[in-house]
């Protein structure tokens, strides 16, 4: 029996799990209030402040690091990497520490993860992190060379929902062609081909549909007019992209049960906001069916907005002549980490080593 401990920093919680093999024996979701974090400049800071809260809530569940095999965080922005399990090596930790490709909460989780497994003399792993990149060549043209598409997107929730769909089709993940949609607060549209993912959108840096935060594509002429006109600065217009875009941008709210339930009171502008979501994911998800060339085993549809039944079905209407729609509301991030390692400890998979400056392509 292995004993796993999984952790999975976001941007306003830390959460926490403990496996042993399959089997979840605790979870917990440390909640981090906007006082607590906003004393920190960057988020690398917050490090010891997780870092206490979780031994903190160990020694609660009088759960002793000893006990623990291995221990697995949520990867972080790095390097573009094969889809995988990663061994957390000084290598790794260094691109994270000094945020060489951007600051992001989840870049704690490899740090957090070493600190305790070093305590302990044990390892530590990092599992299809955001930056995983599989893409065939012809999906990293963005029409400048100066431009090239970055792949960032829900690597970790794709990849396992892509296992979950294809076992129940019957076949292997590597042996079907699906259309993944994972909906949540940013947006991701996939084409897995034969267990890849050859084309997908950016779903953090403004590509794609828009999302309950996110601006996704934007009119790009327009968008360098008002970087220069002095009305807003940069950090404002990044902002734009990433954080108050999408629909909280154009509704005041982030949040699609307060849309739901405006919709309901007769607001026709936040009916046609959501319907021009829905739309939006409609259309990628056309797109994503000509990169496969119509050979579609299933859609899936994942992430908290697949709990939306409206949204879920309105979607349908315009996809389902496409190919059969599989549903797996929300994400199991935290069993999909145990997951990884668990195919590494058993020996199905041998552990990755992160491999910085290496080209993208060589997956």
């Amino acid at each position: 029996m292995s004993r796993i401990l999984a952790i999975n920093p976001g941007s306003t919680s830390t959460k926490i799990a403990l496996y042993e093999d399959e089997t979840e024996r605790f979870a917990g979701n440390l909640h981090h209030s906007a006082q607590d974090l906003g004393v920190y400049s960057h988020i690398i800071e917050q490090y010891p402040f997780r870092l206490q809260a979780i031994q903190n809530l160990l020694e609660e569940r009088q759960v002793s690091l000893e006990q623990i095999d291995a221990f697995v965080g949520r990867g972080g922005l790095l390097e573009p990497i094969c889809s995988g399990t990663y061994l957390v090596d000084e290598e790794m930790l260094a691109d994270l520490r000094a945020a060489v490709h951007g600051e992001h909460a989840s870049n704690l989780g490899a740090l957090l993860a070493y600190e305790m497994a070093q305590s302990v003399q044990k390892s530590a792993f990092i599992v299809d992190p955001v930056v995983v990149d599989e893409r065939q060549d012809l999906a990293r043209f963005s029409g400048h060379p100066d431009l090239p598409r970055r792949s960032i997107f829900h690597a970790l929730n794709h990849k396992a929902v892509g296992r979950k769909a294809a076992l129940q089709l019957g076949k292997a993940y590597q042996d079907v062609n699906l259309i993944i949609a994972h909906l949540g607060g940013g947006i991701s549209i996939a084409a897995h081909q034969r267990g890849r993912v050859v084309d997908v959108n950016n779903a953090l840096d403004g590509d794609g549909p828009f999302s309950p935060e996110r601006s996704g594509s934007l009119p790009v002429a327009d968008l360098v007019r008002l970087c220069f006109s002095g009305k807003k600065d940069r950090e404002t217009i990044l902002r734009m992209i990433t954080g108050r875009g999408g629909v909280v941008a154009y509704t005041g709210t982030n949040n699609l049960q307060e849309l739901r339930e405006r919709i309901a009171k007769g607001d026709q502008f936040c009916k046609t906001v959501y319907e021009a979501m829905i739309y939006q994911v409609a259309k990628e998800i056309g797109a994503q069916s000509v990169v496969l060339q119509g050979d579609i085993d299933a859609i899936v549809i994942t992430g908290g907005i697949a709990n939306d039944s409206v949204f879920v079905n309105r979607l349908a209407e315009y996809c389902r002549q496409l190919a059969p729609i599989l549903l797996f509301p929300g994400e199991e991030e935290m069993q999909a980490l145990v997951f990884g390692v668990l195919r590494v400890l058993r020996g199905q998979e041998e552990a990755r080593r992160y491999q910085p400056k290496r080209t993208a392509c060589a997956c």
